[in-house]
């Protein structure tokens, strides 16, 4: 797979987000399904959207014990599924463990990567609530260092860690960057947020778009905007 735009469809029914795919006509966006949608809708709206022709990207985070994660992940990997993630705080035995359970008995899997730091999240908060005292950057080089050496393709981070991250890890290692917001838009609760523009300069290889294309007055216009600045 190559640099996409993955617009997060974060509604809270299957109707609502068919209703919202219905009107890219002719189009087929990568789509992310988080925990909002999959624990409304279930399974079956991964298929449904799959049977559409998109690309999926299933942003579950999963985080647990290695057999849990495991077993929970040779689950999903029926889904027929593009992407998938974990959290590479759950420990580097963890992530191997998901990815033997994704990996089918054919030997292919979707792709798998590893959270890092949420964008969320800023160096005081994680000194504060998780108690982490090393620097935001080195904590997101190590786990994604981790993820790299556990067979992982590669990481969710903030695009303004992009290129440290394939400098570490190399350059076919894959970035995932949420934290997208359009020049002058509201960054609600994102902390570490770029411009898609920025985001490629930065070196991006996926950036996740969720409220600047889903509340937009035209959702495709919008996303058409962010395939303008991204990709082109």
């Amino acid at each position: 797979m190559g640099k996409d735009v993955i617009i997060a469809c974060d509604f809270d029914s299957a109707q609502k987000t068919l209703d919202f795919l219905d009107r890219f006509e002719g189009k087929k966006p990568f789509v992310k399904i988080g925990m909002e949608l999959f624990y409304a809708a279930g399974p079956d709206i991964v298929r449904k959207i799959k049977e559409r022709g998109h690309k999926i990207f299933l942003d579950l985070k999963l985080h647990d014990i290695p057999n849990t994660v495991k077993k929970a992940m040779a689950v999903l990997s029926g889904l027929g599924v593009d992407m998938c993630n974990v959290h590479a705080a759950g420990t580097g035995r963890m992530m191997q463990a998901a990815l033997e359970g994704l990996t089918r008995p054919d030997g292919s899997r979707p792709l798998l990567i590893a959270v890092t730091q949420l964008t969320s999240t800023d160096e005081e908060t994680m000194r504060r609530d998780l108690l982490i005292d090393r620097p935001l950057d080195e904590v997101v080089m190590h786990y994604a260092r981790t993820a790299m050496e556990a067979g992982l393709s590669g990481v969710v981070c903030s695009p303004l860690e992009a290129d440290k991250v394939h400098n570490v890890c190399g350059k076919t290692f894959v970035t995932v960057t949420p934290g997208i917001r359009f020049e002058g838009g509201e960054t609600g609760d994102q902390k570490r947020v770029t411009t898609p523009a920025l985001a490629r300069e930065l070196g991006s290889d996926y950036i996740v778009v969720g409220r600047p294309i889903t509340a937009a007055p035209d959702p495709v216009v919008a996303y058409e905007r962010c395939i303008k600045e991204f990709l082109n």
